[in-house]
């Protein structure tokens, strides 16, 4: 009679993924001939051989193996002998354009966030850096008189703050050209 059916090889890199190919065998250590091999899927019969070929598997070959190897012993062959492998089970992942789209979705993200960081510090640097350097003031003309009044006004318990008098008092002065003369009328 046959015993100790197995299939082989006995364990598959789990998962197994979507197109990869297949191929399981089943085989007895004891049995005499002519022995025959029925291959189970969850408890139902999906093909019969030696040999189990899925080739480029998908998701619907998912499931649980199992190989049933059958002898008949006697003169009229009216003995049937059975035995059973160990169950295998199969789980089949999905792959394809999903697993590039990840990929290059995250990719892409990662790169959009470093640009955009390098964006924001070149944007804080040159406006902390106070944009284009500013150009240097003109030199004052001669005789030239700048004039600035200033007037800070502080209250107990307030931030000082700059107030604007009221009535401004205005200052004339008369530039003297060369020589103690008037330059223009406009001068006064």
């Amino acid at each position: 009679p046959v015993a100790n059916a197995s299939i082989s090889p006995g364990a598959l890199a789990q998962p197994v993924r979507a197109g990869d190919p297949v191929t399981l065998r089943c085989s007895v250590q004891v049995g005499s001939a002519p022995v025959t091999f029925t291959w189970l899927r969850d408890g139902r019969e999906v093909a019969r051989g030696p040999l189990l070929e899925l080739g480029d598997v998908h998701v619907g070959h998912s499931g649980t193996y199992q190989c049933v190897a059958t002898n008949q012993l006697g003169q009229d062959g009216h003995r049937v002998f059975r035995a059973l492998s160990p169950e295998l089970a199969l789980e089949v992942t999905p792959r394809g354009h999903w697993d590039t789209a990840v990929a290059a979705g995250v990719g892409g993200s990662l790169l959009f966030l470093v640009l955009l960081l390098g964006v924001i510090l070149a944007w804080h640097r040159w406006h902390h850096m106070g944009g284009a350097p500013p150009e240097p003031p003109a030199p004052p003309e001669e005789e030239e008189v700048l004039h600035t009044h200033v007037v800070s006004a502080r209250q107990a318990g307030r931030p000082p703050r700059v107030a604007i008098p009221q009535e401004p008092q205005v200052t004339y002065t008369e530039l003297l050209g060369p020589r103690g003369r008037p330059r223009e009328p406009s001068d006064i």
